[in-house]
């Protein structure tokens, strides 16, 4: 559901049928999000059964990791995001709305957006994995479930960024990763050798 009211058509339909709430929309939207994410973590709270992934020796030194990567994307994406247009609360204000969370439409390709074109759905997953130093079966199909839902919701975020800004974006895109830092991994790795690019 959370994922259908972000679709255009369907935000157009909704805005157009709710005219006077229109500026309130975005915040409608994290409520929603807000609303429909509580019995997921009422679930892996009462969480119990079998333990699936548990993080201990060195695997827990990778956990940490996890969550240091998760501050420094939420940190990083935090340089760039306009945290009150991700809140609603611009949009409120002056009644407009942008798809992209940062006042330029300029696709920055330094710091934490020239590894991924998405820090916080990347920053997200790295929470999700390292939040628990053990992921019994419940807490790991919420993980699971929550993963799959920020993978999607990554996608349908691209599709719409593209159709509007086409080229533009698609420049970015041939530079950056969606969310795991494939493309700057591979960069760095073979710097040093004489004829990559």
């Amino acid at each position: 559901m959370h994922s259908l009211l972000i679709e255009p058509s369907i935000v157009v339909f909704l805005k157009s049928r709710c005219a006077p709430l229109r500026n309130y929309y975005r915040l409608y939207y994290n409520l929603i999000s807000l609303v429909t994410l509580i019995p997921l973590v009422i679930l892996s709270r009462i969480a119990g059964g079998e333990v699936v992934l548990l993080w201990d020796g060195w695997g827990n030194v990778f956990r940490l990791f996890l969550l240091f990567c998760t501050f420094a994307l939420f940190y990083g994406g935090a340089q760039r995001y306009d945290l009150l247009s991700f809140l609603g609360v611009s949009q409120m204000r002056t009644g407009e709305e942008q798809l992209l969370l940062s006042e330029d439409v300029h696709f920055y390709d330094t710091g934490v957006f020239g590894m991924t074109r998405h820090p916080w759905y990347l920053g997200s997953l790295c929470l999700i994995w390292s939040a628990l130093p053990a992921y019994p079966a419940k807490s790991f199909a919420v993980a699971s479930i929550l993963s799959i839902y920020l993978i999607v919701g990554t996608m349908l975020e691209e599709r719409k960024i593209m159709s509007l800004y086409g080229d533009l974006y698609g420049e970015y895109r041939a530079k950056v990763s969606m969310l795991f830092p494939w493309k700057w991994l591979v960069r760095k790795i073979f710097a040093h050798f004489p004829g990559f690019r």
